[in-house]
């Protein structure tokens, strides 16, 4: 009989200390530490939350955006490699987890623009990689910039393979087909928290999460990892609690057929599942959506793999010489 490995996988809900990235990287190497202490194989935490998701652009007009909380956001935001990194790995490796952290990124070229990303950790406290999001959802395109195809990664660890999805990336159909084609088996789905029924909308934030993350977990025949954030008014330096949004966390853990193994999750928490490959063959043998589930004489889909680069510089010869080929012939 076939000895198949099995993991267990833990959600890490809890708020982070907003717009302190140091007590925040405190607080989370304390989590990771207590995730690792109950026999986490990996965890993960909510969208952005080093050193927390942008909750006052959600609470203001664009055009009036408060730009003090703006300014103080990007300072605090990381990057990657950093201090800040480095103290993320050395939590993951002395708790022998991997580690999947939401962060707010900071380009460290022109440390202007900010990242909803990723940060994948292995056990060994080396950097995996990285995934920043595609396309951020409607406000917070004023404070997050837009990743590329270069991180649709999914990540070969030894108990299975691993990716990862920010909020509305589960809504874009494309990226999560992407990681199903590299055959994903642990998936993180990671959210900036739901707050109970909003009116007038017929279905809650909640609910919309807990949709696409089922959905994603039949369809790639993976675990997912539905972590969402904490927030409330006590959570917030006094100077911003007034763009304070109640979120409630609410994160489950999702089996390869897309049933809920755990959850929801309320409160500081961390959630645990048992995990087994062999529920993951399962669910694939019945349905490969990029292999037997699929039709390739119809349907291909093309990635761009090449990061961005808004500059490139042009060596001289090189420079002349595609400048001659363009001149017309005299």
């Amino acid at each position: 009989m076939t000895t198949y490995s099995e993991f267990k996988l833990a959600a890490i809900q809890a708020a982070p200390v907003y717009f302190d990235r140091e007590a925040s990287t405190k607080k989370a190497c304390g989590l990771i530490e207590e995730a690792g202490a109950r026999g986490a194989t990996i965890a993960a935490f909510s969208e952005t939350w080093l050193p927390g998701y942008p909750y006052f652009i959600m609470r203001s007009n664009i055009g009036r955006l408060p730009w003090k909380a703006a300014a103080e956001y990007l300072a605090n935001a990381i990057e990657i490699p950093s201090a800040t990194t480095d103290q993320l790995c050395e939590a993951a490796r002395h708790a022998n987890l991997d580690l999947v952290m939401g962060v707010v990124e900071r380009d460290p070229q022109t440390q202007g623009t900010a990242y909803c990303t990723l940060l994948f950790i292995a056990n060994d406290g080396t950097i995996l990689g990285r995934h920043r999001k595609l396309k951020p959802t409607y406000k917070e395109r004023a404070v997050w910039g837009e990743g590329d195809g270069a991180s649709l990664t999914v990540y070969e660890r030894p108990y299975g393979r691993i990716s990862g999805l920010n909020c509305w990336e589960h809504n874009m159909v494309l990226p999560g087909y992407v990681l199903m084609s590299q055959g994903t088996q642990v998936h993180i789905a990671a959210w900036p928290g739901s707050e109970a029924k909003a009116p007038p909308a017929p279905v809650s934030v909640w609910e919309r999460q807990l949709l696409l993350s089922r959905a994603f977990a039949s369809q790639a025949a993976a675990y997912v990892i539905l972590v969402g954030g904490l927030s409330s008014p006590e959570h917030f330096p006094e100077a911003y609690q007034q763009w304070a949004y109640p979120a409630t966390g609410d994160s489950c853990i999702i089996d390869p057929r897309g049933e809920v193994i755990a959850g929801p999750a309320e409160g500081e928490t961390i959630l645990m599942a048992d995990g087994s490959m062999e529920h993951v063959f399962a669910a694939k043998a019945a349905c490969d959506v990029a292999g037997h589930y699929s039709r390739p004489d119809i349907f291909q889909l093309r990635v761009r793999r090449a990061p961005h680069q808004r500059v490139v510089d042009m060596p001289g010869p090189e420079y002349d010489a595609i400048e001659s080929d363009s001149e017309p012939n005299s």
